[in-house]
């Protein structure tokens, strides 16, 4: 049911991007409900094969009920940084990636897990419900300068200050517990704000309790362990934090090392680019009906 919810963002796009080769080995980082593995397996033969990664419990009884009718569907449980690490280390190698950051309609749309504002429910916000710091724990034990950092940093918040001390003084009297407790006190300081005054907290807060940006900065190197050569690299970003990790990541793997320029002549054996930017980045607002998706951008790199 939540597959048919869930509109996959830049659906085509980063397929065709992708290039499949119908004999070829891919990998969707990111399953979500699976809307961009099942376009991929409509192209594959069948001696072609999809790995799909996912941490969340219910994306993962999904992507395992795809599997069950697909044996060209392999299923890993878990942070895709983690799993590409595994990945690396039994030799895996595939001719395409794809990652699609950021959270998906089911989530948001579902109340118990806390990613909304707009709806009450538990404040939870982690992407693997099954473990580690909610929301609710980290706001009602977090220092005041640590929640104004997170809250500037991940969310440019210009009122995170006021907000954090705010906060601290409401969890004195009673712990904040759900997300409408979180709206009311950020609603408080941002009383005039064209977008929902607790927009860019709750980024901040997602952002921060699933380590969402470092897990990114740190995964990219490592997935271009496993590109084959002329393989293709596909990644679609929701905000611009996240798409300023990419497209420094991309940018740095596809210019020339730097050389002492005293040397007359670059030596032959000098490292050569990894990458090869194609195209320009494809923003979904000029493509996508989906309200949710119109900051989504998708850039595209091939390996050398």
């Amino acid at each position: 049911m939540d597959s048919q919810q869930h509109q996959s963002v830049l659906l085509n796009q980063a397929v065709e991007a992708l290039s499949v080769k119908p004999d070829g080995r891919y990998l969707d980082g990111t399953f979500g409900r699976g809307g961009h593995s099942r376009l991929i397996l409509s192209v594959l033969s069948p001696t072609g094969r999809l790995v799909a990664i996912d941490c969340d419990p219910e994306a993962i009884a999904v992507a395992n009920e795809l599997a069950q009718a697909d044996g060209r569907l392999l299923v890993l449980a878990g942070g895709f940084e983690e799993q590409i690490e595994r990945l690396v280390a039994t030799g895996e190698r595939f001719d395409g990636l794809l990652f699609d950051f950021g959270v998906s309609s089911p989530q948001i749309d579902q109340a118990k897990r806390g990613f909304s504002f707009q709806q009450d429910g538990p404040l939870d916000m982690r992407m693997n419900n099954g473990g580690g710091m909610t929301a609710a724990e980290w706001l009602n034990t977090a220092e005041v300068d640590d929640m104004k950092r997170v809250f500037w940093r991940y969310g440019e918040e210009k009122n995170a200050t006021r907000i954090a001390r705010k906060i601290a003084e409401r969890r004195v009297e009673q712990p904040l517990e759900t997300t409408f407790d979180l709206v009311e006190v950020v609603s408080a300081v941002n009383r005039r704000d064209k977008k929902h005054p607790a927009t860019r907290v709750f980024q901040a807060i997602r952002i921060h309790i699933n380590d969402e940006l470092g897990q990114i900065e740190r995964m990219l190197p490592k997935a271009l362990d496993l590109l084959e050569t002329g393989g293709r690299m596909v990644v679609i970003s929701f905000h611009s934090l996240e798409d300023r990790l990419v497209k420094r990541f991309f940018r740095s793997m596809s210019q020339p090392p730097k050389v002492d320029r005293r040397m007359p002549v670059i030596p032959a054996d000098a490292p050569k680019p990894k990458l090869k930017l194609l195209g320009k980045p494809v923003k979904a607002a000029d493509h996508d009906d989906n309200i949710r998706a119109r900051s989504a951008i998708m850039r595209v790199a091939e390996k050398r």
